[in-house]
């Protein structure tokens, strides 16, 4: 297959090319420069000259907390950037996976800790979650052949993400304080990327979950990466309402895979042998700068 990854220079997109291309097929890299996926004539341009088979949206603004502050550049890639990709499909005959996340879940979970199936109604609170929802949306109004892939927590090789600044307080000798009432399933892209390159090459299209196996806190995943990389450092648990983010986060978003494993792919691996494989394959690049910061 020839696949065009648009926000190839994001943390999964980085991922996904390499995983697709050893998997066989031509992977397109797309970043931002080459496509603002907000030109529609920009994005018809490029997806017209190519003669694709599929188109896998990586782009999105994840500022969570700059949302509040930037709520039309928010909108502007997650809601109107992801409807025009998807209308362009639509138009060109080609099938879309468009990325989406856990926050969508913005809402206390209708069955203690269940996670969210695909056919669970979202309920999303805060510009960048509703932001991402109405992309969502706005993807299946299109009417293309779309696979909707949510995902959660996500960190990749190259960064930024939530265990390197944990890394890189650390090494600065600061003492963390991390909330410890917001639960979800942290995702590598390094697990991710070679499971959504099985899921495309399928005719299966529909509403997928992938994330990370099992469930932590932010603090969990955070003394986690701690131990996993042995790193000493003071870290004290806090709640949502203490740290005062800006812009609102899920209490509990685990997702439920099960629609995915359905179709007899691999699971993805339980969240922690997932982080532990990251920081041995970063041990000498992107962690080990983290912990030389200070």
């Amino acid at each position: 297959m020839r696949v065009l990854v648009l926000g190839a220079g994001g943390q999964l997109g980085k991922d996904l090319v390499p995983i697709l291309r050893a998997a066989g097929h031509e992977a397109v890299a797309a970043g931002r420069r080459m496509v603002d996926v907000t030109d529609r004539e920009q994005v018809l341009a490029v997806i017209s000259e190519l003669e694709l088979d599929r188109v896998v949206n990586c782009a999105a603004y994840t500022r969570v907390d700059q949302a509040e502050l930037e709520p039309a550049a928010a909108f502007a890639v997650n809601r109107d950037g992801a409807g025009v990709v998807a209308q362009v499909c639509a138009q060109r005959s080609i099938p879309l996976c468009h990325i989406s996340t856990d926050f969508v879940f913005s809402q206390p979970p209708t069955r203690p800790g269940v996670p969210w199936g695909v056919a669970d109604d979202p309920n999303p609170k805060g510009v960048y979650a509703v932001s991402k929802r109405e992309g969502e949306l706005a993807c299946e109004a299109a009417g293309c052949d779309l696979f909707l892939v949510r995902t959660s927590w996500l960190y990749g090789n190259r960064g930024p993400n939530f265990p390197l600044a944990i890394l890189r307080a650390a090494a600065a000798g600061r003492p963390l304080r991390v909330v410890s009432d917001q639960v979800g399933a942290p995702t590598w892209t390094g697990a991710l990327a070679p499971a959504l390159a099985w899921l495309i090459a399928t005719p299966n299209f529909g509403r997928y979950h992938l994330s990370g196996g099992g469930s932590a806190s932010w603090y969990e995943f955070a003394r986690a990466v701690l131990q996993e990389a042995k790193v000493p450092a003071e870290i004290r648990p806090v709640t949502a309402a203490e740290w005062a983010a800006p812009a609102p986060r899920p209490t509990y978003s685990v997702l439920d895979n099960t629609a995915f494993t359905a179709l007899g792919g691999a699971g993805l691996p339980p969240w922690r042998a997932s982080l532990a494989a990251y920081i041995e394959e970063e041990r000498q690049g992107a962690v080990l700068a983290a912990t030389q910061c200070g």
